[in-house]
């Protein structure tokens, strides 16, 4: 039975070659046969400077033995054709993975989606775009090159007990019946920038708030949330959902100040909070990734957020953000 060559046989190849040994004697020396040896060597000397290296050698067999048997995503043409034509229009995977069924009777998941877009790219994102192959990297909401691994993400976790889960919210909010149920994120735009933008979107209106951050610490995060949500009348603070990350850690003193309940959406579901995931995505059109927002003014910020609520919806039967709220509230809210 075929035996994968360990990382001391191929440190040991590397010795070998560099005394010049031909591929017989390293392959006698390894107790390996001379025809494997020979593809070994063959396989993993690049044209360049055709220097065998073990360490690259083995990260290349270990990546192709996690790839191989892989069943290739999005078989159906008819499949890929809807996926790629609803990530040009804007929608998530997320979007897409829970409608496809209902319009066309198949099942996929959102991660199946992310592996085919970034499957079109050689080293999943780390290389160059396969040939006939389209690069579907910029349709997606954060648009990046590389695939992140969840352990980037750090998830924050309270040692005093589990955070207050959106499994436990009141049923109402999901009906989008009551108005007073917000949810907010914040919108990192350049990792060499500690300003972000912090939104607070209403379920019901579609209203969102938009504030500047100065960093991204959980006080900073309670300030300028707190400073948002006290201008809306304490009758429409029900409640606040938000995700996991480290700065939304601060609720108990917005349930204090606010009189608001906040729960948080399971880790890794984004579109738990459809709403607010909604108004990131369109105020990213404004502000396109690397904005230093050290350079953008206040007054620029609140000209997005008023643009933003005056703009008719459809899922509101044309009306903005701004009337609806007015209507459900009496709060004429300009910003």
């Amino acid at each position: 039975m075929y035996k994968h060559f360990s990382i001391e046989e191929r440190e040991k190849i590397q010795e070998m070659l560099w005394q010049k040994a031909s591929a017989r004697s390293i392959a006698k020396a390894i107790g390996r046969n001379h025809s494997s040896v020979s593809r070994e060597i063959k396989k993993n000397k690049p044209p360049i400077h055709k220097l065998y290296t073990p360490r690259l050698a083995h990260q290349r067999a270990l990546a192709y033995r996690k790839r191989r048997g892989r069943i290739e995503r999005l078989k159906s043409a008819a499949l890929r054709e809807y996926v790629v034509f609803h990530l040009k229009q804007g929608w998530s995977p997320e979007q897409i993975a829970n409608t496809v069924k209902k319009a066309m009777g198949a099942s996929i998941s959102h991660e199946a989606i992310y592996q085919y877009v970034y499957a079109q790219i050689h080293r999943d994102g780390y290389g160059y775009l396969k040939p006939g192959k389209e690069d579907l990297r910029p349709y997606l909401a954060r648009r990046r090159k590389r695939r992140m691994g969840k352990g980037f993400r750090h998830v924050c976790r309270l040692e005093n007990g589990p955070l207050p889960s959106i499994d436990d919210r009141p049923e109402i909010v999901d009906l989008r019946r009551e108005i007073g149920h917000w949810e907010d994120d914040s919108i990192v735009f350049s990792t060499t920038c500690p300003v972000r933008l912090r939104t607070t979107s209403e379920r019901v209106s579609g209203l969102v708030l938009i504030a500047k951050a100065r960093k991204g610490t959980m006080k900073e995060a309670n300030r300028v949330t707190l400073k948002r949500l006290s201008v809306i009348p304490k009758e429409f603070r029900k409640t606040l959902t938000r995700d996991r990350g480290s700065e939304n850690m601060g609720y108990r003193v917005l349930e204090q100040e606010l009189g608001i309940r906040c729960f948080f959406a399971h880790a890794y579901h984004s579109w738990e909070r459809g709403s607010n995931e909604n108004a990131n995505g369109l105020i990213r059109r404004f502000f396109p990734k690397k904005t230093d927002f050290r350079a953008v003014s206040d007054g620029e910020i609140r000209l997005v957020e008023r643009l933003l609520n005056s703009r008719p919806r459809k899922r509101l039967g044309w009306k903005t953000p701004y009337e609806v709220f007015y209507e459900l509230t009496g709060v004429a809210f300009q910003g």
